[in-house]
């Protein structure tokens, strides 16, 4: 993993700006070998394929233990999570590369019941924190005090949920033992997380082979958690899900949907990673128009039926604009009022999701339930305004909200379109990311006859002006939001070329020139 850290660029380019904010150890007392009792699992159901070889935060030596206070699964998971939050994109030497640590978004845990005895008070916190995060909104966590003797004696009286998460202090045989005790009043299928202070490989696999689902050392994180809940209950028969990346608008006419088509183009021939964009915008959709299509159907029509759609359907309902590139387009018409349900929105970008490794949202300027938890529910979030005073406002009642519901994701990125309009007086650029807390990603220069003549062609900017700063800055966020880099060239050309022609022919190794 490539680790990021800001570094001082030169000659930046002033039309186009990115975002670069990019106790002591003890040994454990292994078990003796005649104080194991080997035994059959009971009641509890491990998942297929359980591993055999360290648990999160184990190390590899047998027997080998760090302090209560360290968990380096942890450590390094919110160290990962850190890098996201505060750098996309690192550079390195000649060329550069995209951090692509920390990244769960494709974790989904259906909708259960997930009851968890703590006995930390930071283990309690790191669970409620991980209880309102959007992969397990559709999830029901139930938080309690007590370890696993709590468990035991409440389930004497009620049944167990599909999930359970118990965490103990208690030495590795007494901790077998309450495990035993606990399998005992559990129903069969139920799935058990146990949570202890000792990094033991031994006593990891006494617990799988008694049939817990996963050991987790403290003290936890609350993604660490959430990565091991998502693990157990992922479909063996889907396992793909794509990324999906929501565009909005701070205000009407801000051009969201123009940098969603163009980003999502940039992916698909300059990365070369098939994507799908979804026009979320029925009555006044644009991105027919954007790719001269004229598809009969689209995302109405899924909408309409979520509950059949299957790859084949979705397959006949997508426009397909290039090798690469898909189109669920809108219908654009007002002979309905369109009155969906949230759970529709959801369940057809979820279909749609395991269509393609990227998915863009391009989302209305309008707010509503399903709204809403379609830019919490996104794995990345581009809010596009311009510099004035009503997308400030805009933008950071957004930015606010989203923040608010992603505790444990990196911030929405904040796009400045039609920057240096002539005569209209702006809001600095600087200013604007200071009064939301968010830099601006990228900044995109106003340019009235490149967009006005590729948009009535139907063209993208890549094809229209490939060699202007516009087409440079959807290269650039395509590269940032999918966190990957562009591929280096290859044929005749590049055998011919210069030694540091690798370099040059990486977009960001090009705007960071060095004096």
């Amino acid at each position: 993993m490539t680790s990021a850290a800001p570094r001082a660029f030169d000659d930046f380019d002033d039309d186009l700006e990115l975002d670069m904010a990019f106790a002591d150890p003890a040994r454990a007392q292994p078990f003796p070998s005649g104080d194991i009792n080997p035994r059959e699992p009971l009641q509890f159901t491990a998942p297929a394929g359980a591993p055999t070889g360290r648990p999160q935060g184990m190390p590899s030596a047998n027997g080998m233990a760090a302090s209560e206070g360290f968990n380096p699964a942890g450590a390094l998971i919110a160290g990962a999570q850190t890098a996201l939050n505060q750098a996309p994109i690192a550079a390195a030497g000649p060329g550069y590369s995209l951090t692509p640590a920390g990244n769960i978004g494709e974790v989904s845990v259906p909708r259960i019941a997930i009851h968890v005895f703590a006995e930390r008070q930071d283990t309690l916190a790191a669970a409620e924190r991980a209880g309102q995060d959007r992969r397990l909104a559709r999830a029901t966590t139930q938080i309690r005090i007590g370890g696993v003797a709590a468990a035991v004696e409440a389930y004497r009286h009620e049944p167990t949920p599909p999930l359970i998460v118990v965490e103990s202090q208690a030495t590795p045989q007494a901790l077998l033992h309450e495990v035993d005790m606990l399998a005992e009043v559990c129903d069969v299928g139920t799935k058990v997380i146990v949570v202890g202070p000792t990094n033991d490989i031994i006593l990891f696999r006494e617990l799988m082979r008694r049939g817990v689902s996963e050991y987790l050392v403290a003290p936890l994180q609350p993604l660490q958690l959430i990565s091991a809940i998502g693990g157990l209950f992922n479909d063996p028969a889907q396992p793909f899900v794509g990324r999906s990346i929501a565009f909005v608008g701070a205000r009407g006419g801000a051009g969201a949907s123009s940098v969603a088509h163009n980003t999502a183009y940039a992916i698909s021939e300059r990365i070369g990673a098939n994507t799908v964009i979804v026009d979320y915008d029925l009555p006044f959709g644009t991105a027919g128009l954007d790719f001269n299509q004229d598809p009969l159907g689209g995302v109405a029509d899924a909408l309409g039926q979520p509950d059949r759609l299957d790859a084949t359907l979705l397959d006949r309902m997508m426009v397909r604009c290039t090798d690469k590139l898909s189109l669920f387009a809108a219908p654009a018409t007002l002979d309905t009022d369109w009155d969906i349900s949230p759970d529709a929105f959801e369940e057809v970008t979820t279909r749609i999701r395991s269509t393609a490794p990227f998915v863009v949202l391009d989302l209305p300027h309008l707010w509503s339930g399903w709204m809403r938890k379609s830019l919490i529910s996104a794995d990345e979030v581009v809010v596009v305004a311009t510099p004035d005073l009503a997308s400030l406002r805009n933008a950071k009642n957004m930015i606010d909200l989203i923040r608010h519901g992603r505790p444990n994701d990196a911030p929405p990125r904040l796009v400045l379109n039609q920057v240096g309009v002539p005569g209209r007086p702006e809001i600095p650029a600087k200013d604007f990311g200071a009064a939301l807390g968010v830099h601006p990603s990228l900044i995109i220069p106003f340019d009235a006859k490149l967009f006005g003549s590729a948009a009535n062609n139907g063209q993208m900017i890549l094809d229209a002006g490939a060699k202007t700063k516009a087409a440079e800055a959807f290269q650039t966020l395509a590269q940032i939001v999918s966190r990957r880099e562009l591929p280096a060239l290859s044929g005749p050309k590049a055998k011919g070329a210069k030694p540091d022609a690798a370099a040059k022919s990486s977009l960001l190794a090009g705007l960071f020139k060095k004096r």
